[in-house]
C-alpha cells in the first residue's frame, strides 16, 4: 500500500494514464482553474498555471500530494494550447508542419500534510513531419487537436505526423515522470513510497 494519497489536479487522461503505468493511482480532482489571464513567457505561463491548478484543488485535499500540470507548445516564441475551433486547429497545423518547437509542461507538487511545495517546467522538442492537407483534414476531423495543448499529441492520431523528439517523451503527453521524482524528493517523499 502506498504510503500517501495522491491527487492529480488534471483531467487529462494522458497523465492520469502515465502516473498509473509508474505504479501510483492516483485521484483525479479536476480545479476549474480560469486559465485566461495568464500572462508572461510561455514558460512563466505553464509554470503560473500548474501551481494555480495545484492550489486549487489542495485547499480540498488534507493529507495529500497534489500534482498540478499545464502543457503548452512554444513555437517561435508562442505561447500555444489547445485550439479553440477546427479552422484554427488546422492552421496551426499548416503552421507547424516541417518545424519544430518546444512543448513546455510546467508541474507543481503541494504536500498539504505539510504545505511545502515545489515547482518547475519541463521542456521537450517536438520535430514536427509535413502531413498533406488531406491529412490534417482527417486529423482535424477526428477532434483529437482540440482538447490537447498544441493541437498534437504524442500518443494519438497525430503520432505518425511528428518527425521525433529530443527529450522526455511523458513530458509530451502531459507529465515528466522524472521531473515530477525531482519534486518529490524536494519534499523528501520517495515516488517507490507511492507506488501501490
Amino acid at each position: 500500500m502506498p504510503t500517501r494519497r495522491v491527487v492529480l489536479a488534471s483531467a487529462s487522461p494522458g497523465r492520469l494514464k502515465l502516473l498509473r503505468d509508474a505504479g501510483l493511482d492516483p485521484v483525479v480532482s479536476i480545479s476549474g482553474v480560469d486559465e485566461s489571464d495568464v500572462t508572461g513567457s510561455p514558460a512563466e505561463q505553464v509554470l503560473e498555471l500548474a501551481v494555480r491548478k495545484a492550489q486549487a484543488v489542495a485547499a480540498n485535499e488534507p493529507d495529500s500530494l497534489v500534482i498540478g500540470c499545464d502543457s503548452m507548445l512554444e513555437l517561435s516564441g508562442q505561447a500555444l494550447g489547445k485550439p479553440a475551433s477546427p479552422h484554427e486547429a488546422r492552421a496551426r497545423w499548416q503552421a507547424m508542419r516541417g518545424r519544430s518547437g518546444s512543448l513546455l509542461t510546467g508541474h507543481c507538487v503541494i504536500d498539504t500534510a505539510t504545505g511545502a511545495s515545489a515547482a518547475d517546467v519541463g521542456s521537450t522538442l517536438v520535430r514536427f513531419g509535413t502531413p498533406s492537407d488531406a491529412e490534417i483534414d482527417a486529423y482535424v476531423a477526428t477532434g483529437e487537436p482540440l482538447r490537447v495543448a498544441g493541437a498534437f499529441t504524442l500518443d494519438g492520431r497525430s503520432a505518425p505526423f511528428l518527425d521525433g523528439i529530443d527529450g522526455d517523451a511523458g513530458n509530451v503527453i502531459g507529465l515528466s515522470l522524472p521531473l515530477l521524482r525531482a519534486l518529490l524528493g524536494k519534499l523528501d517523499v520517495s515516488l517507490v513510497d507511492l507506488w501501490l
